[in-house]
């Protein structure tokens, strides 16, 4: 990402992809190169782009009888056209820098010390659409981002009006101008819920690498909520296949949303999981009962003395009765299955083996829970 001209021979702005399957198929190779780099350089703002490749040798079809991969091609197939192969090209764009401004309509600002600059960073989050002028285009370039991180990317249909975009950027100075960096964006599809109400599902969210681990996801993803909570269509908000980093995020956003709610109080903790916390849950941060549920469990954990011998009894049971229901059902089905299989005299020893092999199963999910829910806890008390 290129925010100076020295930037472009800078190797400690360069990040490596996570994932390349999706381009160079499930062994991730390019055959036929010695020492091949394949480099994309990306203006920091308006993400205008350089692509090189380089190498040392490469196998000839004529000598040696086979074809090198053709890597540019494969490339090509991901980065929109209009792209720079010369670097004084990409250097003049990059003197136009100071031209771009974040798209759509700002929904929150916040500031990040950095502790390298010994300073505050100032970020903003936008709210954008394919009606802001120069935005598809722009788009188009920050979604090849999605096939180097994300594992299951796909792009997504940008004519269809029910998609929302949100985009959190930096700002930084040069030359005593301010300009905007790209740090990260979410894209949300508001599906229709009969009868008149919606309900906005996370299809994609991304960080850029640089930016990781400075808290923006969570900044992005509790400024979302925030935005649809003061709609009344809205019914609940959900996420299309999570991946587990997502899980933890959102586990730690909805709790610190809801922590305050008079239906989280110790007091109503202590009394179990309830229908009033649903119904508050759901109206008041547009939050489905699943999510209520772990939100209610982290909340009670915060409010429970583990090395009380009763409390902590009575906390890993409520969460075990949870946790049980897919092994009743999964017990139930092997049941029938015996019944019809195994000689009689047989059942109940198969039973206990898996009886207690399903024991063990249940304490180490809980374990793994609470492990967890102390993780978001922790968080949430440097918040």
């Amino acid at each position: 990402l290129v925010r100076f001209p020295e930037d472009l021979e800078d190797d400690n702005t360069t990040f490596n992809p996570e994932y390349s399957h999706q381009v160079f198929g499930d062994d991730e190779v390019a055959f036929g190169y010695k020492g091949l780099k394949i480099l994309l350089y990306y203006i920091a703002g308006n993400l205008s782009t350089l692509f090189r490749i380089e190498y040392t040798s490469k196998v000839n079809e004529k000598f040696d009888c086979v074809e090198a991969d053709d890597v540019e091609s494969k490339i090509r197939e991901i980065i929109p056209p209009g792209f720079c192969t010369n670097t004084d090209d990409f250097v003049s764009l990059l003197e136009k820098e100071v031209n771009f401004k974040p798209f759509g309509m700002l929904l929150h600002t916040y500031s990040v010390h950095n502790e390298e600059a010994g300073e505050d960073i100032t970020y903003q989050i936008y709210k954008a659409d394919m009606t802001c002028p120069g935005f598809r285009e722009y788009h188009e370039r920050l979604q090849t981002f999605l096939m180097w991180f994300i594992e299951t990317a796909s792009f997504i249909d940008v004519d269809d009006e029910r998609w929302n975009y949100f985009l959190v950027f930096e700002k930084y100075n040069k030359d005593g101008a301010t300009l905007f960096a790209t740090v990260g964006y979410m894209t949300v599809y508001n599906y229709y819920v009969y009868p008149d109400k919606t309900r906005p599902r996370v299809s994609q969210m991304l960080i850029l690498p640089p930016f990781q681990g400075e808290g923006h996801g969570a900044q992005l993803l509790e400024t979302v909520h925030r935005y649809y909570m003061s709609s009344p269509t809205v019914l609940d908000i959900t996420a299309e296949d999570p991946s587990e980093n997502y899980v933890k995020l959102r586990d730690f956003v909805l709790v610190k949303l809801c922590q305050d709610l008079l239906c989280f109080s110790p007091g109503k903790l202590v009394q179990g999981f309830s229908q009033e916390m649903v119904m508050e849950a759901q109206q008041k941060m547009k939050i489905n009962k699943q999510h209520t549920r772990r939100v209610y469990e982290i909340l009670r954990l915060r409010a429970t003395d583990m090395g009380d011998a009763e409390q902590s009894r009575s906390y890993r049971l409520d969460i075990k009765r949870r946790l049980i229901g897919p092994y009743k059902k999964k017990q139930r089905e092997l049941a029938k299955m015996r019944r019809c299989l195994r000689p009689e005299e047989l059942t109940n020893q198969l039973n206990q083996i898996d009886l207690n092999m399903q024991h063990e199963q249940l304490e180490e999910s809980f374990q793994q829970l609470v492990s967890d829910y102390r993780r978001v806890l922790e968080r949430l008390a440097q918040a």
